[in-house]
């Protein structure tokens, strides 16, 4: 019997590769832990002190204490899932990704009150839906 050649390319890794953990994963899962502790700040100073932030007029307006547990609630999501990137589980992409999107919707909602913060937020939630996200190709070798 023959065997078949393994085409996985080190680094590169695909579903059941064996592989522990590519730059890729380990950047998203490193800055997912980042993300998840600045909104439990984040959320921690909006539950301390409700008049921390303020905003006009404006569509998604919510009391600051329900920001401040949204954020601390979707960072503590962020921290977890990032941890579950970096440990490898079969949970950690979906769930980083999945986490980071929802992070993103809420830190543009969060726009108006403090844009100092949200926009390099949404820039990091954007380059970890990337790296999470990205495909991985696999060629043949012309065969």
């Amino acid at each position: 019997m023959t065997t078949m050649p393994n085409r996985t390319r080190s680094g590169h890794g695909g579903p059941g590769s064996g592989e522990t953990i590519n730059s890729a994963s380990m950047f998203a899962g490193a800055m997912l832990t980042v993300s998840g502790l600045l909104s439990i700040l984040m959320g921690t100073a909006g539950i301390a002190n409700d008049t921390l932030f303020a905003a006009s007029r404006y569509a998604y307006r919510f009391d600051l204490t329900a920001w401040g547990w949204i954020h601390l609630v979707i960072g503590v999501a962020l921290f977890i899932a990032g941890l579950g990137v970096l440990t490898h589980q079969s949970w950690g992409r979906g769930a980083g990704a999945a986490v980071a999107g929802i992070s993103l919707i809420t830190q543009f909602m969060f726009v108006p009150y403090y844009p100092a913060w949200a926009i390099p937020v949404m820039t990091l939630d954007l380059l970890i839906l990337f790296a999470l996200t990205r495909g991985h190709i696999e060629t043949s070798g012309g065969q």
